[in-house]
């Protein structure tokens, strides 16, 4: 559905929701009914608002975009980490994006990507400067990518979520820290983290 609460047809984007009741769905958050109503039921009224995007393709198979709350602040302008994502994901050679904000003390935040490409010969320079002028002309020259880092694979969990806060890790400090037990394959993170130092 779209935020009034219009169902989207055939291949789009839009917000996942769920219409019914299912088994095990949670009834309340603890000690705060009114923010369990607020958050997922009073967004669009009369459906569960999952706070995810989502894509409907061709031949009708959902993909989850990400998060429609994880936003950042550049320049003034908020954008969603989800609407980056999804634009890199439209270029013909990106097989997955991860986008993570990073401190900057001109804008205050720089959109640094995270970019898996598909198979082929790729002129990493040369395509690093075409996603940036992509990305300007989708959504405009206010979220070009300061940083497009090119990656064999991206963190994840091993349910197969982005770990973003290592990605915002790496951006930052080009070290991990924390907690990395759910992480299913470290070598990512280590292949990222030595390309930085090279």
């Amino acid at each position: 559905m779209d935020l009034d609460g219009n169902p989207i047809e055939g291949p789009g984007e839009g917000y996942l929701i769920v219409s019914r009741p299912w088994p095990a769905m949670a009834r309340t958050l603890w000690k705060d009914p009114q923010r369990y109503e607020s958050a997922y039921w009073s967004r669009i009224p009369g459906v569960y608002f999952t706070g995810d995007a989502a894509r409907r393709d061709e031949d009708g198979y959902f993909w989850v975009l990400g998060r429609v709350d994880d936003v950042m602040n550049v320049s003034g302008h908020r954008l969603s980490t989800m609407e980056l994502e999804s634009s890199l994901v439209r270029h013909p050679a990106v097989a997955e994006a991860a986008v993570i904000g990073k401190p900057d003390e001109l804008t205050g935040q720089a959109v640094v990507a995270f970019v898996t490409l598909k198979q082929g010969e790729w002129d990493h320079d040369h395509l690093g400067d075409e996603l940036r002028q992509w990305v300007g002309k989708e959504i405009g020259s206010f979220a070009k990518p300061k940083e497009i880092r090119f990656a064999e694979g991206l963190p994840k969990t091993r349910s197969g979520k982005i770990m973003r806060r290592l990605l915002r890790e790496l951006a930052v400090s080009n070290t991990v820290s924390g907690d990395t037990t759910t992480l299913e394959d470290l070598n990512v993170v280590n292949k990222l983290a030595s390309k930085d130092e090279d």
